[in-house]
């Protein structure tokens, strides 16, 4: 066996267990809106500045990337991202940027990051909450299940 082989195998297992760990985000409003009406489920809209605002890099590190979160979440709801990144290796398309506008037009109009929405499966906004150092991950999935008790 080649003495590499180890390592390669290492690398493949830990990239395999945080691609399993990551939610499965949608970047599309009505995207969002189809799977959440098909799979009766709320949706999870997240407005960050992935690349320049230091409480979404620690919400999407510390909480939303957590193993623990991630199972919640993938269970529960459908995950929207609205990114406005700042650097240019992280740019997003002109289309995309449009869509995130229109995003922050109807649910963030004065752009405060980072912002998570509870929106039921018809983009009726049940609760609102952003970076809170109070919280943890356990903190944050019980916030967000009492948001989902107003959709009812």
């Amino acid at each position: 066996m080649n003495k590499s082989a180890p390592f390669i195998i290492v690398v493949f297992v830990l990239f395999c267990n945080l691609t399993l760990s990551a939610q499965d985000w949608q970047y599309d409003l009505e995207d969002a809106l189809a799977i959440a009406k098909e799979k009766d489920q709320k949706i999870v809209l997240f407005f960050t500045g992935s690349d320049w605002c230091p409480p979404c890099i620690k919400l999407e590190k510390n909480v939303l990337s957590s193993n623990e979160f991630s199972t919640f979440a993938e269970q529960k709801y459908v995950w929207l991202k609205a990114d406005f990144p700042r650097r240019k290796k992280n740019k997003i398309s002109k289309e995309q940027k449009k869509k995130n506008f229109a995003l922050a037009d109807r649910y963030n109009k004065r752009l405060v990051f980072p912002v998570i929405l509870v929106l039921n499966k018809n983009g009726v906004v049940l609760g609102a909450t952003g970076y809170r150092r109070d919280l943890d991950v356990k903190g944050y999935i019980s916030l967000l299940t009492t948001f989902d008790s107003f959709g009812k």
